[in-house]
């Protein structure tokens, strides 16, 4: 069982900086994310790509989930996982596998 991906305005930055809650909320996934030209989908991969080249690891949790959400399969994670890994390097992809798989409660 997946935990549910972690809404706009419920990051940890809230109690200490709502105003920062407020931008990610109305400006990053009320513009941003909405603007049509693109998919959500395609969003998604492409933030996940990032995310994962960036080792970005705490976000990359929250986007794997959104991805999922957003249509995204855990075989096309794992591609562009793999695809990163020759553009990022090794230890990015690795690390990006490791988060997908505690994001999505493989690890057994």
């Amino acid at each position: 069982m997946t935990t549910p991906a972690p809404t706009p305005t419920s990051g940890p930055w809230n109690p200490l900086m709502p105003r920062f809650g407020e931008l990610t909320r109305d400006v990053l996934f009320g513009d941003v994310w909405e603007r049509p030209g693109l998919s959500k989908r395609d969003r998604s991969l492409i933030t996940v790509a990032a995310l994962t080249v960036l080792y970005r690891t705490d976000q990359l949790r929250g986007h794997v989930l959104r991805a999922i959400d957003n249509g995204v399969t855990q075989e096309e994670l794992a591609e562009v996982f793999q695809h990163m890994a020759f553009y990022g390097g090794w230890p990015v992809a690795v690390n990006a596998y490791s988060t997908a798989n505690q994001a999505l409660g493989l690890n057994a």
